[in-house]
């Protein structure tokens, strides 16, 4: 069985997917989209994917999709398309990344399934994203203002009421030029305890919730890529039903949700709410924190769920 791990960066993630592979009588090799083709003259499907020749791999694990221009980063998620459309199993699917790399995306279909997640506006109008801010300014909330497609807790910035009183510090809101036009808005969730807070990532695989960890922090951006450390951390059952939930509402294979607690009743003395899915998830900060082996787990989901599934489909095409 060959299996493409698509990325854009070899390293620590693709060892433990190959290893894993390997356990299973499985062979991974790393392949980076930038560097799949089309050419509708080389072979009956049209695709070139370095090291299959004029073949296609049996299922493709998507480990990293690099950033570029529209253009590149269209082409990169038509290969994929593509490969599922001639029946190729891809984990995660084309149409999950988009839904999970788009935060306003992931925010409306949270909202639509009834997942509990902040408050949140995305508009291209900077007057109606400032009246957005200054209302909810008088009202004691402050905004976080992210880029759409940031990942690791880069570039995000608190607007509005940072000291959380209507009359205190007011922050005003960026300038969009420095976020592609576009406001994405999310109400902050203060901490729920004095000290540090902190978040969950809780892992989802096959649409099971299976190991989660803390990630703690003085800072109010928890982010392990931001300095803040992880400990392990007990699935509840309630974490492993929000979570659940969040990836199901965005048709995930497997997902990293992140999960906050906010001041009243419930998990850590507060509610509990799905800040983000994600949908190319590391895994590293988790894995240190939990004997579950994480790798193994995925690529035994793939084989057995994903793969099985397909091979019937694969067959009726081929027919």
């Amino acid at each position: 069985m060959r299996v493409a791990i698509l990325t854009d960066e070899v390293g620590w993630h693709t060892r433990q997917l190959q290893q894993a592979l390997r356990a299973r009588g499985a062979v991974g090799r790393c392949v980076d989209l930038a560097d799949c083709d089309i050419d509708t003259t080389a072979s009956a499907h049209g695709l070139v994917i370095p090291g299959y020749g004029r073949g296609l791999p049996d299922a493709a694990i998507v480990r990293g999709v690099a950033g570029g221009s529209f253009e590149q980063v269209t082409k990169r998620l038509g290969v994929l398309h593509a490969l599922q459309a001639l029946g190729v199993p891809v984990y995660n699917e084309a149409r999950a990344i988009e839904r999970s790399v788009d935060k306003s995306m992931t925010s409306l279909l949270l909202h639509a399934a009834g997942v509990p997640t902040p408050p949140t506006w995305a508009t291209e109008s900077a007057a109606r994203a400032r009246r957005t801010a200054v209302r909810e300014g008088a009202a004691g909330h402050a905004l976080v203002m992210k880029p759409l497609f940031g990942s690791q807790g880069k570039g995000l910035q608190q607007v509005g009421a940072v000291d959380g009183t209507p009359h205190g510090e007011h922050r005003l809101l960026p300038d969009l030029a420095d976020f592609g036009r576009l406001a994405y808005l999310q109400r902050f969730v203060p901490s729920a305890d004095p000290g540090p807070g902190f978040d969950w990532r809780v892992l989802v695989i096959g649409g099971r919730a299976v190991a989660a960890m803390r990630r703690v922090s003085e800072h109010w951006i928890h982010n392990v890529a931001q300095g803040a450390r992880t400990e392990a951390a007990e699935l509840t059952p309630d974490l492993a039903r929000l979570a659940e939930a969040a990836s199901a509402a965005l048709q995930m294979d497997y997902a990293g949700i992140d999960l906050i607690p906010s001041p009243g009743r419930g998990l850590g003395g507060g509610a509990v709410q799905v800040l983000e899915v994600n949908g190319v998830a590391a895994w590293r900060g988790l894995q240190r924190v939990t004997p579950f082996n994480i790798a193994r787990a995925l690529v035994d989901d793939l084989i057995d769920r994903k793969l099985a599934a397909a091979v019937p489909r694969r067959a009726a095409r081929r027919a």
